[in-house]
Formats: structure tokens, C-alpha cells, sequence
């Protein structure tokens, strides 16, 4: 009996296994063994879960684009491979540092063949690098070489398609199999699949394309850029939509879409599926299949109806009262929705599965957008409902830090582009993503300068520091006398009697030697002699001599008192990141003449300190010469007092804030002899005059006035109080 029902007992086990081993998957589908499971399900719905979601999109809806020539991932990856055999580079293996070791980061354009047009688009990606301090004409300086031959648009159905590219480009000497190239492109591939093929063999050569497959993207070489429209600006660019004080908290839309639909092919099953999202209150998503030639071959139930609902909203009012705005892919992965939303403050909502973002390298979008799935629409609602305000205020904030850093022109995508590149070349010695990610951003700062964060003038309120308690007197000597003036001397004098000062140096621009050393007055600083080269911008030269924070800027004909140098030099200390002095002048736009005018009158507003008497910090010296290119340079050294202007620019450019005017005796306006006194004398004329063609040049360059006009002037405490001069502490400045 015992043996009988240890048999059955095993037989039994046997069947249970047999049944786990061969028939486990259906037995786990039963509601027994599922219950756990199914209950945690619920607790994160899935949008595939039909009982969950009853009343939304079938799921085969938004999996499936109804096109079945549709390549699937795998498919589209050995296509890649196909194409592009080094799909493996890295700057490692395909890249000749050699190259770069002896000029440095140089860029060479390959000569514009006149029977080969090109966009207007690639026009001005040439043009940008022509016009960038990396320029060489010269090939055998070269680090990096950008091919002439247009390679922006590759789908062979456009006007703009360039044929036969393979066999130009193996012609070219430079090629080298393309190495140490850099290849351009923004529309890849054609209908149906917009696959990645450029149709041409990009060999060695690095890949700054728009709408990056995250499959093909060779990570640390390629660089995935934004899709920009012809009409994008050469340089400045229009600004960000978001100012100070003009937000409300709650804008009137929470989340909107306004763009085509496509009823069948690649991209369609994303925006075939967007309606359902719309609520007509704070929710608006309307789509339109009115496109292209054979529309209403396709058209669907839905089409005239979303047609009509279409034409209701304008979409640059559906960008401003929107506090999000849904980015979903098109026909290839990007759009130019994204550089709309990010310019419009209004937090895009990324709905485009395997893209790399625009600089994802080095930008963190986690900090500027929301980055949802085509497979979870239906959650995107309820997910950025969740958002804090606070954080919501901190997304816009981003989205037009990065705008106005990055994309705003076709001279900024380059210049980021390229400064990535450079990175790359000494990691060691590269930005931080805390540099590309802050004001004043990547390009602005300069890591051939510093690494360290303290060095710079923008991150002192940050990190709870300040910049050291010294200064350097920098005084710039140009007479032709070859000795010491009166004003000269006393200036020493007053500098040197400052308690902040740290050591005077003396930019001897003359065509005689300087005196010698038993000439110069006794101080108790350091003196030193530096002997210039006799141009407008060598004061500005980044001297190894200058080793404080603080440069105090003079010229020989300044009147300064040691109290008013203390009271300026106080003052900088709590703005180190803008330009701190005494004579002003201003800027304003002339209706008549249509250009910008420049008035040293003395009036309210102030948009120029000039350098004759200012502090800034000496890291303005290093982006003086080392981040503006040689034609600027060579610009202020042939237009009298030219070089004030550009570097008050240069330093708005980069805070977008005024300067800032400390308390200035009358005499200033009746001892500096560089003041322009109306229109007396014609030499004075001939200098003003030259003074506003200069501010006009730069404007023109820069694509954008960068002057910031201010109404602030700083005095000390009791300045000129009915008071007893005992308390207060710099009472010779009210003589």
C-alpha cells in the first residue's frame, strides 16, 4: 500500500514538472498564479492594456503607420551599415590628431566651384566658419576640413539633391578617405522609409546631421544638430518670447499642437493619434491632412472636420498663451517645431522615440524639455499636469537660456558645433556641462583661459564667492612726447595711493622709448613697463602681468582721486561681471538716418562706459582677443576710439546687462581730452563721426544691438548729505 501511493505521489510530481517545463507560459496566464501580477498592473496603467483604456486609441492605431514597406529597426540599422562602413569611428581610430598639434584648431572650406550652386542654408554654414576665429585659407594649417559641395538636403526627389558626390569627393587631394572631415546634413533619406542614406559614402568623416537616429549615431564623433529653416538668421537672431515680468503664472493653454497629419507612411501613427488628446479647453491638438498634392486621395472620416477646426487657431498664439507645446517626429525624427517652442518659452514635449537630441553631448534637456514616448500619448496629459509651477518657470528659463546660446542663428549651431569638436580634442582641458548648461554658456567661455570656475566673472554668486581684494592700474600712454606729463604722475600718484591696488602697469604705445627707470615716480605698488605695438586694441591684449581679478582701464589724460578709485573698485566687487567706471556715453536709433547714433552728452541713459577709467575683469581680455576674429580686431585699430565701443559690446553681449556709473566729479567732462564736445573743431567731428560708423560695423557683425541702456548711477552712502563729514566715509568725492 505504501509502495502504491509513493508511485502515485511521484507520478503525480512528474506531471507537475512536465506541465511547468512545457506549459509554464499558459499556466501563468491563469488568474491564480496572475492575480499579484495583474494588481500591480494596475497600479501603472499600460496604453496597450485595452480593458484599462476602453474609450482611447486602438493600440494598433499608434503601433502601426498602416504602411507594411515600413523598415523595422533591425532592418534600418543593416541599411546603415550598408551605407557607412566605418560605422564604428571614434575620434580615436578615424581621427589625425597630428593634424592639430602645430596650428592648433584651424578649419579649412574647400574653394566654391562656380558651376556648383548651394542653399542658401549651406551659404551660411560656410559662410560661419569663414567668418569664425578658427578660419584658415590655408589647407596645410588645417585640423578640420568642410567640403564645398552641398550636402544639407540628400533626398534624391529634391531640386536641391547633389549628384554624383562620391565621385567628387574621391577626386579631392584633402578627402584622405574622409578623414578629418566634417559633413553637414539636414534631410536624409526619401519616401517611403526616410531611411539615413546620404547616398554617398561619408568614409572617415564626422556627421553634423539633423533628426540623429540614436542607432546610427557614433557617439563622441558625430553631432546631432537641430533642423533649421532657410529663413534662419545668419547671426543674432530674434530673442526668446520670455521677459521679465510678462508671464502670468498659469498661461491660458496648458498643452497644444497645430501641424500636419499624415494619413499614411513613416510618422503618420504618432500624429494620427494626437486627437485624442485634445479636450478644446486647455488641451488643444488639431491636425490637418490639406497637404501635399494627392491629399484628398487619402483622406480619412476625419479629415474635414479637423480641417475646419484647424483653421480656428493661430499658431503663433497658440506658442505664446501655452505653457507646453508637443514636438512629435514628422517624416524623419526632428522638426523645426523644436526651435519654435524653445524660442517661445513654451516647454516642447518631445514625441520623436530614438532621436539624440540636438548637442545632447554637452546640453542637458532634462532641464528644458519633457521627453515623452509615441507609445505613452495618452499619459502625456496627466504627466505635465503633475509638473510644479516652479519648475515649470525653470523649464522657460532654460528653454531661452538655450535658445539665445545655441540656436538662435545659423553662426551659433556652427560656432556650437565646432567648439564640441575642439573639446574633444583635449578632454582634459574642455567645458564642463555645468559651463554649457549656465549663463553665459559654452561658447562664451573659454577653457583655453580657465577650468576652474573661480576664474571666471559669471559664477561668483553661484558658489558664495567673490573675486580677490586687489586690482591692477592698467594706464595706456600714447603721447608722442616720449616723457612723463604732469596728469600722468599725479594718476600714479592717486592709483598707487589705493588700498586695493596691487601693482600699476604702464602700456608704453609711443614711437619713443620709455623713460628710464629713475624718471618714474616712487609708489609703493610695482610699476612696470610693457612696450605696446602701437594699436587701439593692444590694451586689451591678454598680458601675462596682469595676475588680479580687477583690471582698472586708464589713459594718461585721467583725473582720478584714490578715494574715487576705492569707492569704483567697492562697487565692482559686487558687479564683477559688468564694466564699472566713470565717463559714460549712450547709444540711440536714429529714424531719420536709419542707423544707430552715439551722443557723449551728458544725459540719464548710459549704454557705454569708456575704459579711459573703468573696472572689469581680466578674463574680457582673453574673449577680446581670443573669442572675436582678427577682422573685428583689425576694425578697431583703424577708427579712432573704436575699441571702447567694442568691448563695452563684447561685455553686453555675454551678461545682456548695462554698465554700470560710479560717482564722477564735473571735471571728467572738462579734463578728458577723448570727449567729443558737440561738433567743435573738425578734427572732433571727424572722430564722432568715425564713432558711429564704428558702432554701426559692429552691430552689423554682431546681427543685433547688444548695448543695454541704464538709468543707474552708484554714489556712497550720505553722498552729499547735509551731514557731518565724520560719517561719511568718502567725503573728498563731494569736492
Amino acid at each position: 500500500m505504501q509502495t502504491r501511493k509513493k508511485y502515485i505521489f511521484l507520478t503525480f510530481l512528474a506531471s507537475w514538472l512536465l506541465l511547468f517545463f512545457f506549459g509554464g507560459d499558459q499556466l501563468r496566464r491563469l488568474p491564480f498564479f496572475s492575480g499579484r501580477k495583474a494588481e500591480a498592473r494596475r497600479n501603472w496603467p499600460h496604453w496597450t492594456d485595452r480593458f484599462l483604456l476602453k474609450n482611447f486609441a486602438d493600440p494598433e492605431e499608434l503601433q502601426r503607420d498602416g504602411d507594411p514597406s515600413l523598415l523595422s529597426p533591425r532592418e534600418r540599422r543593416a541599411a546603415w551599415l550598408s551605407i557607412y562602413k566605418n560605422s564604428r569611428c571614434r575620434m580615436e581610430t578615424c581621427f589625425d590628431f597630428s593634424r592639430c598639434e602645430k596650428n592648433g584648431f584651424k578649419i579649412f572650406t574647400y574653394p566654391r566651384e562656380r558651376d556648383q550652386p548651394i542653399s542658401e542654408s549651406y551659404g551660411k554654414i560656410l559662410t560661419s566658419i569663414e567668418r569664425s576665429r578658427y578660419y584658415t585659407p590655408d589647407p596645410k594649417q588645417a585640423c578640420l576640413f568642410v567640403l564645398s559641395i552641398d550636402t544639407l538636403d540628400r533626398d534624391h526627389l529634391s531640386r536641391q539633391y547633389v549628384r554624383n558626390v562620391d565621385e567628387k569627393i574621391r577626386g579631392f587631394p584633402l578627402w584622405n578617405g574622409g578623414r578629418n572631415h566634417l559633413i553637414f546634413n539636414l534631410y536624409s533619406g526619401t519616401w517611403p522609409n526616410y531611411t539615413e542614406d546620404l547616398g554617398f559614402d561619408i568614409g572617415q568623416a564626422m556627421l553634423a546631421k539633423a533628426s540623429f537616429d540614436t542607432e546610427s549615431f557614433r557617439p563622441g564623433f558625430d553631432i546631432s544638430i537641430p533642423l533649421f529653416s532657410k529663413d534662419h538668421p545668419q547671426r543674432g537672431g530674434e530673442k526668446g518670447w520670455l521677459y521679465q515680468d510678462s508671464i502670468p503664472p498659469k498661461k491660458k493653454y496648458l498643452l497644444v499642437f497645430k501641424g500636419k497629419r499624415y494619413l499614411t507612411g513613416i510618422g503618420s501613427g504618432t500624429r494620427n493619434a494626437l486627437h485624442h488628446i485634445h479636450n478644446g479647453k486647455d488641451i488643444i491638438s488639431l491636425t490637418t491632412c490639406k497637404h501635399g498634392k494627392d491629399w484628398e486621395k487619402h483622406k480619412d472620416t476625419r479629415c474635414d472636420k479637423d480641417n475646419v477646426d484647424y483653421e480656428k487657431f493661430d499658431y503663433q498664439e497658440l506658442l505664446r498663451n501655452s505653457t507646453f507645446c508637443i514636438v512629435p517626429r514628422g517624416r524623419r525624427l526632428g522638426s523645426f517645431r523644436f526651435l519654435e517652442a524653445l524660442q517661445a518659452a513654451c516647454i516642447p514635449v518631445l514625441l520623436s522615440d530614438g532621436w539624440e537630441l540636438p548637442f545632447a553631448e554637452v546640453i542637458d534637456w532634462g532641464k528644458a524639455a519633457v521627453v515623452g514616448s509615441e507609445r505613452l500619448l495618452l499619459q502625456i496629459p496627466s504627466a505635465v499636469r503633475c509638473i510644479h509651477p516652479e519648475s515649470v518657470l525653470a523649464f522657460q528659463q532654460q528653454t531661452q537660456f538655450l535658445w539665445d546660446a545655441y540656436f538662435s542663428s545659423v553662426d551659433k549651431i556652427v560656432h556650437t558645433t565646432l567648439e564640441i569638436i575642439k573639446d574633444r580634442l583635449s578632454p582634459h582641458h574642455s567645458r564642463s556641462r555645468f559651463l554649457w548648461n549656465t549663463l553665459p554658456g559654452g561658447l562664451l567661455v573659454l577653457p583655453d583661459f580657465s577650468t576652474h570656475l573661480g576664474n571666471f566673472p559669471f559664477y561668483y554668486l553661484q558658489h558664495g564667492s567673490s573675486p580677490s581684494g586687489k586690482f591692477t592700474a592698467f594706464i595706456r600712454v600714447v603721447s608722442q612726447a616720449g616723457s612723463l606729463s604732469q596728469p600722468i604722475l599725479r594718476l600714479i600718484q592717486a592709483v598707487s595711493g589705493s588700498q586695493y591696488c596691487a601693482q600699476i602697469l604702464v602700456l608704453w604705445s609711443c614711437e619713443k622709448p620709455p623713460p628710464p627707470s629713475g624718471k618714474w615716480p616712487q609708489t609703493t605698488v610695482p610699476l612696470t613697463i610693457i612696450q605696446g605695438r602701437r594699436k587701439l586694441s593692444d590694451r586689451f591684449f591678454p598680458y601675462t602681468a596682469i595676475q588680479t581679478d580687477a583690471v582698472l582701464s586708464l589713459d594718461e589724460h585721467t583725473s582720478l582721486s584714490t578715494s574715487e578709485v576705492d569707492f569704483a573698485f567697492v562697487v565692482w566687487r559686487s558687479f564683477p561681471e559688468r564694466i564699472v567706471g566713470f565717463p559714460t556715453q549712450s547709444h540711440f536709433w536714429d529714424p531719420e538716418q536709419g542707423r544707430w547714433g552715439y551722443t557723449s552728452r551728458w544725459t540719464n541713459e548710459l549704454s557705454i562706459v569708456l575704459t579711459t577709467a573703468a573696472f572689469y575683469h581680466r578674463y574680457y581680455h582673453s574673449l577680446f582677443t581670443e573669442y572675436l576674429p582678427a577682422g573685428l580686431r583689425e576694425l578697431v585699430d583703424g577708427l579712432a576710439a573704436c575699441e571702447d565701443i567694442l568691448m563695452n559690446i563684447l561685455v553686453a553681449a555675454v551678461t545682456k546687462l548695462p554698465p554700470i556709473k560710479v560717482t564722477q566729479r564735473k571735471q571728467h567732462k572738462d579734463t578728458m581730452p577723448q570727449q567729443v564736445k558737440g561738433t567743435a573743431g573738425a578734427a572732433g567731428s571727424r572722430r564722432f563721426s568715425q564713432q558711429q560708423d564704428c558702432l554701426n560695423q559692429l552691430v552689423d557683425w554682431f546681427g543685433y544691438m547688444p548695448l543695454v541702456s541704464s538709468q543707474l548711477r552708484l554714489d556712497p552712502v550720505l553722498f552729499k548729505d547735509q551731514v557731518s563729514v565724520l560719517r561719511k566715509k568718502y567725503p573728498r568725492l563731494e569736492k
